[in-house]
């Protein structure tokens, strides 16, 4: 009875600390040397007085707010239904009149061709469009019976079947799109081929050895994989990310005097594994992706930086399988130490699962996976000991990719519900990032606005989340900052002037020359002197 009443006063506390977070201006990590305060003293004010007038006038503010990283981003989510339909008409792909999907051809039947809705439509394709932008996102959508939310933002991804890639021309939007936002670094979540890694794997297929997530038997798998060529797809791998940042860059026509913004936002790839395949095909897939983004790293190429898992949470392979997933990240992590790992955990709610189901993943992802990022994080308190599982990811700087509108989308959790304000009270490292912009029909900047009037953040509060983003990226070298989250100090390099400043002292600039994520986080501080010089 005395644990039961300890656990839950500990519980009571977090909560009780998070409500007198959400009511008092913070004051962690708004000054530093990077800070002129005057200037930054009237943003702020700027920046309360549009609070005060409401969203339009707060998305005002913020659209032009230097919001330094978005990472975490679906890029196959990240593009608006518009594009898809577009693209479709492209690829002489097919509409399902009736299913409101994209298919491959021939187009009979149900099935019209998709450059019927382009050029010049009639009312009646017009509302046929309507109800395909509908079904490609969660833009009008009211929950049914047997039909949730949830069910509606998931079935998209399945309704886009036929589309050739169109991956350069995607990332092409979603860096013009940040670039509208004042945002200069993206890590976009991808999924490369691998059907001839997975076939191998069917091949051998899975043993009761590996059942018990058993280290030698891993290490068998793993060689087996190997020996039967499954570096083969390595080379051709990181070539679909070359190829889409050259086609990118072609685009945006950069290294021209017509370069366009979006030639200024950094992009990163991050390898999306399938958690709901068979098990055998899951550690293939994660084994490709550590070989993948090993080989990209140790080749200084600014293509993948690491890894994550993706699907639905509450799937029931990827419930069934989540703690040996974990141990097999865990293991491929001892031998592939350089690649970064960044896990979908906590994505559920109650009711989505059983009550058992949500005490222990983000744990897991940390201790057995050694993720550095979580992403969702929605179930933390949860987790059995929630307060310790806080004061873990605080200590190990562990930070949580915050996606307020996919979350109410998919699990119905906003405001007070949300434990966003439980980990800022708990010092737990915080950004906020789209998830999947183009099905939400969002951009950062919403995300930014909802953030700042849901938890009556400060305008110093805003500084802390995109700085915090830019501190947890996966580029390469050292932080500009003396210590992990905390923007009050930078490192000695830099110490004693105007960070952001064009003429940085010759030992800053060799830190900035030599470290890409110091770069970067100078970068955001001259984006704030620029921005906050407005006001």
């Amino acid at each position: 009875m005395i644990r039961r009443t300890t656990k839950f006063l500990a519980y009571f506390g977090w909560i009780l600390a998070a409500m007198l977070w959400a009511l008092t201006p913070a004051t962690h990590g708004q000054a530093s040397s990077a800070t002129r305060p005057g200037a930054e003293a009237r943003a702020s004010h700027a920046y309360d007085a549009a609070a005060k007038k409401g969203p339009p006038a707060l998305r005002a503010f913020l659209v032009d707010f230097p919001k330094g990283a978005d990472l975490h981003v679906h890029l196959s989510g990240a593009v608006y239904a518009e594009t898809l339909i577009r693209d479709a008409a492209e690829d002489g792909a097919c509409v399902d009149a009736v299913a409101l999907s994209l298919a491959r051809p021939p187009c009979t039947g149900n099935l019209i061709p998709a450059t019927r809705f382009t050029g010049n439509i009639d009312r009646q394709t017009q509302l046929l469009y309507d109800k395909l932008i509908d079904s490609l996102s969660v833009r009008s959508f009211v929950p049914s019976a047997g039909w949730s939310e949830h069910d509606q933002f998931f079935a998209v991804f399945d309704r886009t079947g036929g589309l050739k890639n169109h991956n350069g021309e995607w990332v092409d939007e979603v860096a013009s799109r940040a670039a509208a936002q004042n945002q200069q670094y993206l890590e976009l979540m991808v999924t490369p081929p691998f059907s001839h890694a997975t076939g191998i794997a069917r091949d051998i297929g899975w043993s009761p050895q590996l059942a018990d997530a058993n280290p030698q038997a891993f290490a068998q798998l793993r060689q087996q994989l190997l020996d039967k060529g499954l570096r083969d797809e390595v080379a051709a791998d990181r070539e679909e990310v070359r190829a889409a940042e050259a086609q990118r860059k072609q685009l945006e026509r950069c290294g021209t005097a017509q370069a366009t913004p979006a030639c200024q936002v950094e992009v990163r790839y991050i390898w999306q594994v399938l958690r709901d395949l068979p098990p055998e095909q899951v550690f293939a897939q994660t084994l490709l992706g550590f070989e993948t983004v090993e080989a990209s790293v140790e080749a200084h190429d600014p293509g993948f930086v690491g890894i994550n898992f993706v699907r639905p949470e509450d799937d029931y392979v990827a419930m069934r399988d989540y703690t040996i997933q974990m141990k097999m990240i865990g293991y491929l992590h001892a031998l592939y130490p350089e690649v970064h790992i960044s896990l979908h955990a906590g994505e559920l709610a109650p009711g989505l699962v059983p009550p058992e189901g949500l005490r222990f993943h983000i744990r897991q992802a940390v201790e057995l996976a050694h993720a550095e990022r979580i992403g969702h994080g929605v179930d933390v308190m949860h987790e059995d000991d929630a307060a310790g599982l806080l004061k873990e990811l605080a200590a190990k700087h562990v930070m949580v990719e915050i996606n307020l509108s996919s979350n109410e989308a998919i699990l119905g959790v906003k405001g007070a519900e949300h434990p966003f304000p439980i980990y800022r009270a708990a010092h737990v490292p915080v950004a906020l990032s789209t998830d999947d912009e183009g099905v939400s029909r969002i951009d950062l900047t919403h995300e930014y606005v909802r953030a700042a009037l849901d938890y009556h953040l400060t305008y110093a509060d805003l500084k802390q989340l995109a700085r915090t983003g830019l501190e947890n990226n996966f580029l390469p070298g050292a932080s500009l900052w003396a210590r992990p989250d905390e923007f009050s100090a930078p490192v000695g390099a830099c110490k004693g002037q105007a960070l952001g400043g064009e003429k940085p002292t010759a030992a800053c600039k060799v830190l900035l020359d030599k470290s890409e994520k110091a770069a970067a986080e100078w970068e955001l501080e001259r984006r704030f002197r620029d921005f906050e010089a407005k006001f």
